[in-house]
């Protein structure tokens, strides 16, 4: 506790502190041609309330956030990850601000968007180098002033930002979302969760009886547009790439798993499904999107929440042949509807609130794999994120894709 009296001396002592560490770190980080524009100091520095991360860089009693940390950044642009993507081992620890949050990670998502983003495709001005990934949970182990009204050190969070991807994040505090606990199930919820919900929600008209197709239905997304759909007294059809994915989707209530490897997806469409489906919940594209158009009930709709089939590929389009897209969907008065989660951000912060609290009533599954199937070891690290997108492109994984990135807390500098 600073008493009045004390407070400008604390502040004097603080400021000395913040010049003292920006010094050091533009000594260590900066090449040697900039040196002397270094030591003239730069914009003034807001202060950090978690006083122990200031006190390592002095070296006072030791901390366990380092100077440096370990990040993955884009450094070319390209659809094959491992060719575009570098994995940084000096990267400076960042700095909050006054409505920050600093973040030590503690689990990471994979997203099929991840190879669409290191290509540059939704942003035609991106040039490398720039971070990467979407997601995380964390921990708070720092945070400004203006942060600290309703966050504490020590508080596990959620959140969305670009630089996923690394030891620490920086995340503003209005944009963080703060959670019961460091339940990687929650990881699942960020992006799969709340795409499924919205989306469904706003596009699938979904009501007692109707019939909905869902295409990787055992993946990250897909195990939610399952679950709901079922909340919402639907009958579930869900496609897979294996007995084990079609006794997963089983498990989470669908009731009818089809094993595309095993059994033809259209002929058990035509056979037990002839007045076709109510709504196509579709992320796969290529032959499955035109196979999900010809299987669309009169006045069916079908969502497109990507076509992972085609993001390996240059251009990032999978193979289709809908020449004849819109006599198919005049002659049924069908309808297709895209849906991008940045576009419904409004709908966001609702939609993770009633998620969170269905994950933790345990009225949804959340399934998670830390690479299960993998040949290899569980995802640990993110030496290991290049591995786990591998996972994820071979249609390994059940459940949302997760990467854990474990710490030493005492470590000392």
């Amino acid at each position: 506790m600073i008493v009045r009296g004390q407070r400008s001396v604390w502040l004097r002592s603080w400021g000395a502190w913040q010049r003292g560490l920006r010094q050091q770190q533009q000594l260590q980080l900066t090449p040697p041609g900039s040196l002397v524009r270094a030591c003239l100091g730069g914009p003034p520095t807001r202060p950090i309330v978690d006083m122990s991360y200031s006190r390592h860089f002095l070296d006072f009693q030791g901390s366990s956030i380092p100077i440096s940390m370990k990040k993955l950044v884009v450094t070319k642009l390209n659809s094959n990850f491992r060719e575009a993507v570098s994995l940084r081992h000096d990267a400076p620890v960042p700095l909050p601000g006054d409505g920050d949050l600093l973040v030590r990670n503690r689990f990471v998502g994979i997203n099929a968007s991840d190879i669409n983003y290191s290509a540059g495709r939704y942003d035609a001005l991106a040039k490398p180098p720039f971070d990467v990934g979407f997601e995380g949970i964390g921990e708070v182990v720092a945070l400004g002033l203006s942060a600290s009204e309703k966050y504490a050190v020590g508080q596990s969070v959620a959140y969305l930002k670009a630089g996923a991807f690394a030891e620490y994040t920086v995340v503003p505090a209005k944009e963080a979302i703060p959670l019961p606990s460091m339940k990687p199930e929650f990881l699942s919820l960020l992006i799969s969760g709340t795409t499924a919900y919205i989306s469904l929600k706003e596009l699938g008209e979904l009501s007692e009886g109707k019939t909905i197709l869902v295409t990787a239905a055992a993946g990250g997304t897909g195990q939610f547009a399952v679950q709901l759909s079922k909340k919402a007294k639907c009958h579930v059809i869900g496609t897979c790439s294996s007995d084990e994915k079609c006794s997963f989707l089983k498990s989470i209530g669908c009731d009818r798993p089809i094993n595309y490897k095993t059994e033809n997806v259209a002929a058990v469409l035509q056979k037990e499904y002839p007045k076709g489906v109510d709504v196509v919940y579709e992320s796969v594209g290529g032959e499955m999107f035109d196979l999900a158009i010809k299987s669309l009930a009169i006045r069916g709709r079908l969502i497109i929440i990507g076509f992972i089939s085609g993001y390996q590929t240059r251009i990032g389009l999978p193979a289709s042949h809908t020449e004849m897209l819109p006599a198919k969907l005049l002659k049924k008065s069908a309808s297709i509807r895209g849906f991008f989660l940045n576009h419904y951000y409004s709908e966001y912060q609702m939609a993770m609130k009633h998620l969170v609290e269905m994950c933790e009533m345990r009225e949804i599954v959340c399934e998670v794999d830390f690479g299960d199937l993998s040949l290899e070891s569980k995802f640990t690290g993110l030496e290991s994120v290049f591995r786990a997108i591998d996972y994820m492109y071979m249609g390994k994984n059940i459940g949302k894709i997760v990467v854990e990135l474990p710490h030493s807390v005492n470590s000392k500098l």
